[in-house]
């Protein structure tokens, strides 16, 4: 089975405010920042070119297993 290439995620991958969010069958980017203002989207088309929210600063750690906003447990 081919599984589609992962799109980069352009400034989401260096971002303070991402959040990597998996399900059994995909893996999102979060941007915390849509949770305190409306203007930024929940998870954003990729790659990010321009954003004027970015601030260095990505996390490498282990992802999340869901979104506690859409009522999944992880």
């Amino acid at each position: 089975m081919n599984l589609p290439t992962p799109r980069p995620p352009g400034l989401c991958e260096g971002c303070a405010h991402r959040r990597i969010v998996r399900t059994p069958r995909s893996e999102f980017l979060l941007c915390e920042r849509s949770k305190h203002d409306p203007a930024y989207v929940r998870y954003p088309r990729l790659p990010v070119l321009a954003c004027p929210g970015f601030e260095p600063g990505g996390q490498t750690g282990t992802p999340d297993q869901g979104d506690p906003d859409r009522g999944s447990r992880g």
